[in-house]
C-alpha cells in the first residue's frame, strides 16, 4: 500500500506572535507549496534523506552557500522526532508487537526558513501518513498539539500552535488560545473562516536567508516569563487585533483589515529587533498601500493590496531585494 500525505505552507494573517502565549490569530494555508510525505511497507525501517539532506557537493563554495541557505538540518530529523514519539505516544508496546516497517520520504518546495511553516508542514504530513499506516485515530483538535510536541520536546525548539493548526484544517482559521482551556483541554478554540471573505492578498518572501524561527521566539519566551511589561501587554492586544480582524470578516468588510495588520507589525517591532532588509520589505509594502506584516518569525511578510497596479509595482521593487512575489492559492 503507497500512502502518499501533503501539508502546505501557512502565513499568519494577525495575531502572531501572541499564538505561543495564549492568545489569539488567524492564518491560511498556501497551496502554492506543498510538504509531501509518500511512505510504504518494506522489510526495513528507512528514512530516505531529500534534497535538502544531500551530504554531497560539487565544492566548498556549494556546500557553504547551502548552510547559509537552508543551515544544517534538512527533513530527516523531523521525520526521525515524528515517528519516535508517535511510536512512544500512540504504539507504546511497539518494542513487543510485529509492527510493520516502512520506508518513508519527502518532497518540499516551501521556501525554507522564511516563516512559511515549511518545517512543521513535513511533520504535520508524516503524522497524517503514520496514523494512515498503522491506522490511528487522532482527534482533529489534538493533532496540532501533537506536531508541536515533537518539534518543543522532541527537539528542543521554540514555536506555538498556530502553524500546526491551519495545516491540519487547512483554509483560513481563527484561533483562541485561551490559557484555561489550554491547560484543561491541552488544545485551543478552532473556527474555520470561509477564505471568500478575505480581502485580496499578496505573500512575498526572501530567497537569500535562512533563519531558525525558534532563535527569534526564544527571547520573547523569556521576556514573556520575567513578565516583561512590553511583551505582556503586546501579546494581549495583539490576540485583540486578531479577534477585531475576525468580526471584520464576518461582517463582510475584508477591506477595512489593512490597519489591524500595521498595528500588529508595530507591535511586534516595539517587542523585537527587526532586520533591516526585513524592515525593508514592510517599508516597501507601506509605500504601495499594501498594509503588510510578518508572516510569521521574519523573512516573509503577508498583507492586502489596493489593486492590481500597486501590487504590480510593489512586487517589482520587492524582486530587486531578491524576494518573490505571489497572490496565494488558499
Amino acid at each position: 500500500m503507497l500512502i502518499t500525505e501533503k501539508a502546505h505552507a501557512r502565513a499568519g494573517l494577525v495575531g502572531n506572535p501572541s499564538d505561543g502565549y495564549y492568545g489569539k490569530t488567524i492564518a491560511f494555508i498556501l497551496k502554492d507549496f506543498t510538504a509531501e510525505v509518500t511512505m510504504f511497507q518494506t522489510p526495513e525501517l528507512e528514512i530516505v534523506p531529500g534534497q535538502q539532506d544531500t551530504p554531497k557537493y560539487d565544492s566548498l563554495a556549494e556546500l557553504t552557500e547551502d548552510v547559509d541557505l537552508n543551515g544544517y538540518y534538512g527533513g530527516v530529523r523531523l521525520i526521525k522526532a515524528t515517528i519516535s514519539r508517535f511510536a512512544r505516544t500512540f504504539l507504546r508496546d511497539c518494542a513487543t508487537k510485529d509492527l510493520p516497517n516502512f520506508t518513508i520520504r519527502y518532497v518540499t518546495n516551501i521556501p525554507r526558513q522564511v516563516g512559511l511553516a515549511g518545517s512543521s508542514a513535513i511533520i504535520a504530513a508524516t503524522t497524517s501518513a503514520l496514523c494512515r499506516f498503522y491506522n490511528v485515530e487522532i482527534d482533529k483538535e489534538l493533532r496540532p498539539t501533537f506536531i508541536l510536541e515533537v518539534e518543543t520536546k522532541e527537539l528542543d525548539l521554540t514555536a506555538g500552535l498556530q502553524d500546526r493548526v491551519v495545516q491540519v484544517y487547512e483554509g483560513a482559521v481563527y484561533m483562541n488560545f485561551d490559557r484555561r482551556l489550554m491547560d484543561e483541554t491541552g488544545h485551543g478554540r478552532y473556527e474555520p473562516l470561509d477564505t471568500a471573505l478575505l480581502p485580496p492578498l499578496f505573500v512575498a518572501y526572501r530567497t537569500d536567508i535562512a533563519r531558525l524561527s525558534s532563535i527569534t521566539h526564544s527571547d520573547l519566551r523569556e521576556r514573556f516569563k520575567m513578565g516583561d511589561p512590553v511583551v505582556l501587554n503586546a501579546m494581549v492586544e495583539c490576540a485583540r487585533l486578531a479577534e477585531r480582524t475576525r468580526d471584520r470578516l464576518l461582517a463582510g468588510e475584508g477591506a477595512r483589515i489593512g490597519e489591524l495588520l500595521d498595528r500588529n507589525f508595530d507591535l511586534r517591532r516595539s517587542m523585537c529587533q527587526i532586520d533591516p532588509i526585513n524592515l525593508k520589505l514592510i517599508e516597501i509594502g507601506r509605500k504601495y498601500g499594501a498594509h503588510p506584516k510578518f508572516s510569521g518569525s521574519g523573512g516573509a511578510i503577508v498583507g492586502l493590496y489596493p489593486g492590481d497596479e500597486a501590487y504590480a509595482a510593489m512586487a517589482a521593487e520587492l524582486n530587486t531585494l531578491n524576494c518573490e512575489v505571489i497572490r496565494p492559492k488558499f
